[in-house]
């Protein structure tokens, strides 16, 4: 390959995962046809997407980037799992499918651009996005329901003796 052609093809790489910041790395070369085509399905059914890359071609694309480290790590036959929503459910199905698929291997991943690299497996067992959201709220809302709380008490232990001594009146 010509280092003009090396030169487009960086290029494009480097447009296609613009803004992308956590993947997931798999080697697929066990897989038949087959299977890999319902892994392809399962990944899209999450708005993943599974891409065979060259190594060389994907370090020279990832360089500067949040996807640095990755692309150093890359060695072997791999291909790239990215996503445009939770890369930690997508690695969730990853470890699913690898079960099923039994020469499947799980290799590394990176979070939101960390230079720390992870495995598939590290990654999977990570609370998800949806999850997070769902804990900040909770935490968010809690110190609001103990004030309400801790403002009605009183009020409702007035009125309770009120309403007491109203039914003894009567």
């Amino acid at each position: 390959m010509s280092k003009f052609v090396k030169g487009l093809l960086t290029e494009d790489l480097k447009k296609d995962f613009a803004g992308v910041a956590s993947a997931c790395v798999v080697e697929l070369s066990g897989l038949d046809v087959k299977q890999q085509e319902k892994l392809r399905q399962d990944l899209r059914a999450k708005s993943g997407r599974l891409r065979v890359i060259k190594n060389s071609l994907a370090r020279r694309a990832f360089e500067g980037g949040p996807l640095a480290p990755l692309g150093k790590a890359m060695v072997g036959p791999c291909a790239l799992v990215t996503t445009e929503q939770s890369v930690v459910d997508v690695a969730r199905m990853l470890v699913e499918a690898a079960k099923v698929f039994k020469k499947l291997k799980l290799k590394n991943a990176i979070f939101e651009g960390d230079a720390s690299l992870l495995t598939v497996e590290q990654l999977s067992k990570m609370k998800g996005k949806l999850e997070l959201l769902g804990e900040v709220a909770m935490l968010i809302a809690s110190p609001g329901r103990r004030l309400a709380g801790c403002i009605g008490s009183p009020g409702g232990k007035i009125a309770g003796c009120l309403k007491t001594l109203a039914d003894k009146a009567a």
